[in-house]
C-alpha cells in the first residue's frame, strides 16, 4: 500500500504529495520517510477514525494522521475535553447503549467543558476540561503556540491563569489554596502524557490544529473561541 493510499480518503491531491516528500519541515523538526514508513498502520488508522473533518491546508497529513491516533485511540482526549458522557456520542451511536457504531458528537468534539467540581475542596473553583480546538488564528487550545503547548504537556503550565494560588490562605472562589499550585494545570494528566515524545507531541499538535473550530458559550467563559477566520 502507498503512502497515497494511506491518506486519500482525508486529504486532497496536494497534500498527498506533501506525505512522499523526503525531509517535510514543520515547526523546526523535520519529518523523515522512515518516520512515515514506521508509523504507516497507524496513520492510517487516525485518518479512518477521525471523527470530525479535517483542514489539512498547510499541514503535513503524516503528522495529522498519527496525531488523531493519538488522541483519539491511545490518549483518548475527547472523554474528557467534552461536556459529559451524555453529550460526547450522537443519538444512534452511544456505546454504552448498545448502539453500533460508535458516533462521536462533531458539534462538541474536544470543546471542553467537563466539570471535575471542586477538587480543592468546598469554596474553590470546579476544574472545567479547555477548549482543545484552534481558534481563528489556526493555532489549537484557543491560540496556544508549539512551544507553549510543549510546556503544557512536559510541565503542565497553565498559560490562561484562570486559577491561581490563594494569597495568605484567602478563598476568593477562583483560586486554589496550597499545597495545590495555581500555576499548574489540575486533573489533566500531564505527568503521565509528558512521557511522549517529541515527534507525537508534535503528531498531537497538528491534528489538534486541523479539527474544526468550537466557539463555545460567549466570553469571558473558560471554553469560549472565537472562531472567525482572520483570513
Amino acid at each position: 500500500m502507498t503512502l497515497k493510499q494511506l491518506v486519500k480518503p482525508a486529504t486532497s491531491a496536494t497534500a498527498l504529495g506533501a506525505v512522499a516528500l523526503v525531509g517535510i519541515a514543520f515547526h523546526g523538526t523535520r519529518v523523515r520517510a522512515d518516520d512515515i514508513g514506521r508509523d504507516a498502520s497507524r496513520i492510517q488508522q487516525g485518518f479512518a477514525i477521525a471523527p470530525v473533518p479535517l483542514n489539512l491546508r498547510g499541514k503535513d497529513p503524516a503528522l495529522v494522521g498519527l496525531g488523531s491516533y493519538i488522541v483519539n485511540a491511545q490518549a483518548s482526549c475527547n472523554d474528557c475535553h467534552t461536556l459529559s458522557p451524555q453529550a460526547e456520542y450522537s443519538p444512534g451511536g452511544i456505546p454504552y447503549f448498545g448502539q453500533h457504531p460508535t458516533i462521536v458528537d462533531p458539534a462538541v468534539y474536544l470543546g471542553g467543558g467537563r466539570d471535575f467540581g471542586p477538587v480543592a475542596g468546598p469554596g474553590t473553583p470546579d476544574i472545567v476540561s479547555r477548549n482543545l480546538t484552534p481558534d481563528k488564528t489556526g493555532l489549537p487550545e484557543g491560540g496556544h503556540t508549539f512551544a507553549q503547548f510543549v510546556d503544557i504537556m512536559r510541565n503542565g503550565k497553565d498559560y490562561d491563569h484562570f486559577h491561581p494560588t490563594c494569597v495568605d490562605g484567602v478563598l476568593t472562589g477562583t483560586c486554589l489554596p496550597v499545597p495545590f499550585d495555581g500555576a499548574l494545570l489540575q486533573i489533566m494528566p500531564w505527568p503521565i502524557l509528558h512521557n511522549l515524545t517529541d515527534h507525537d507531541l508534535l503528531a498531537i499538535y497538528e491534528y489538534l490544529s486541523a479539527v474544526p473550530c468550537i466557539a463555545g458559550p460567549p466570553a469571558p467563559s473558560i471554553l469560549h473561541n472565537d472562531c472567525k477566520s482572520t483570513m
